[in-house]
């Protein structure tokens, strides 16, 4: 079937509302660091599929512990039955969350639901209704999810009726002005005006935060934001939850990002990477949280066979290859690069980021700081006629969100910032059109 075709069906058969759009990428093959399109055409990824890659693509011994597993067992539901790699990556799981409480896991496919798991059985298990969590924070898809979510994707759709959102602390565009610390003064509205007003700290079950706040806008807090939101959860009783789906397993340049500030959370919130391209979730937790009550949150795809074999052989090799120590190195290198380029293009902004989690925002004026969401989309588009594949997000559409594969090499990440650098030159320059983004315009 030709590209045409492909495309043809797809606007025919394939809903809207599971599609953003930057470009007409139709995905034929895809090795490593690189992406072939149905006309044979390879370009390299920044994106790894929204921080799903870790490995790259088509890592020999995850494919060869899918198919041996697939062979031995197709699938066998947890729900019922009990499996070899769903004991031994829960116990591999649990191992890696820090905290002095018994450590249960909770299987998903996505990290939707994982979040969704949280949403549901936080407030059961500690009795309180109300939940916490930010603008910007992009929590998922299904409705509890969506509801502990703030990103404006999701606007439309409404909110949780229990859930109290709160600024996040954007250092580069700090909510509460630029006379104190950001983190400081979001934690002086938490405390002294949210839990005193509308949301009474003995009626709130748990606060949610992503260490980075990703789709946002790729925000790195302040050093001390996370430690003072602890303190304050510890404070009341109220459950302290990390959003890892995006960062973690070494995206941040540790294992998971929140080990970066030094918290222990009572809850994590796992998925995208965590199945090197096969669908799993998890979240890892208190026992007296994921043993709430028997029953009530079970899916019958969940922690099969199959998908744990994959979860397992991607957790062997990101200690086998040195991927989270990579993602350190490789994430200063690529940080300082982007530096370089916001020395040279004024639409450049900000560029932000831990490990191989980076943002790179656009203005039209350094100064007002207005959002250049239009040429930001224009960016992206042209890096993809260039060779480069690359996606955008924030909550005013006007960050390229940076996360390529784990795998990458200091040579590969030369090869996209040039790209970028001539997208970004010829965006400046006025040499492309509004009419190239035809239905392409992302967000």
């Amino acid at each position: 079937m030709d590209t045409a075709k492909i495309m043809e069906l797809d606007a025919k058969y394939l809903a809207s509302v599971m599609k953003v759009r930057f470009f007409p990428l139709v995905i034929a093959s895809a090795d490593g660091c690189r992406i072939t399109d149905a006309r044979g055409v390879t370009r390299l990824d920044f994106s790894a599929g929204w921080a799903v890659a870790n490995l790259g693509y088509g890592n020999p011994r995850v494919r060869e512990a899918v198919a041996s597993q697939f062979v031995r067992t197709s699938f066998g539901t947890l729900t019922s039955m009990l499996n070899e790699p769903s004991v031994q990556l829960g116990e591999r799981l649990a191992a890696l969350i820090p905290g002095d409480y018994d450590h249960k896991v909770w299987y998903g496919l996505h990290g939707s639901d994982a979040n969704d798991c949280l949403a549901k059985l936080v407030p059961l298990a500690t009795g309180r209704r109300r939940m916490i969590s930010f603008i910007g924070g992009y929590h998922g898809q299904t409705a509890g999810s969506a509801g502990l979510s703030g990103h404006t994707a999701q606007a439309k759709a409404g909110g949780g009726a229990n859930v109290i959102k709160i600024p996040y602390p954007d250092p580069y565009r700090p909510v509460f002005g630029a006379g104190r610390d950001p983190g400081d003064a979001v934690l002086d509205y938490l405390e002294n005006y949210i839990l005193r007003t509308i949301c009474p700290p003995e009626d709130t079950a748990g606060v949610i935060v992503e260490p980075v706040q990703s789709d946002g806008g790729d925000i790195v807090p302040p050093p001390r934001f996370l430690q003072g939101l602890e303190r304050v959860c510890r404070q009341h009783g109220i459950m302290l939850l990390i959003d890892e789906v995006k960062t973690g397993f070494g995206r941040s340049g540790r294992m998971f990002a929140f080990e970066h500030f030094g918290v222990v959370p009572d809850a994590v919130s796992l998925g995208k990477s965590m199945g090197a391209g096969m669908p799993i979730s998890a979240v890892v937790g208190r026992r007296e949280l994921l043993d709430v009550a028997p029953a009530i949150n079970m899916f019958t795809m969940a922690g099969n066979p199959v998908a744990c074999a994959a979860a397992l052989a991607h957790l062997d090799e990101v200690d086998r290859l040195g991927l989270v120590a990579q993602a350190a190195r490789t994430g200063d290198y690529l940080l300082a690069r982007l530096r370089e380029l916001q020395h040279r293009h004024s639409l450049i902004g900000d560029v932000r980021g831990l490990g191989l989690m980076l943002g790179l925002e656009t203005v039209r004026d350094r100064t007002t700081r207005q959002p250049a969401d239009r040429e930001m989309a224009k960016i992206v588009y042209r890096a993809f006629e260039l060779g480069l594949i690359v996606f955008y997000g924030g909550i005013y559409s006007n960050v390229m969100e940076i996360t390529p594969p784990l795998v990458m090499t200091e040579a590969e990440v030369d090869e996209g910032v040039a790209i970028l650098d001539q997208a970004i030159g010829e965006v400046e320059a006025g040499d492309v059109s509004d009419e190239v983004l035809g239905d392409y315009a992302g967000w």
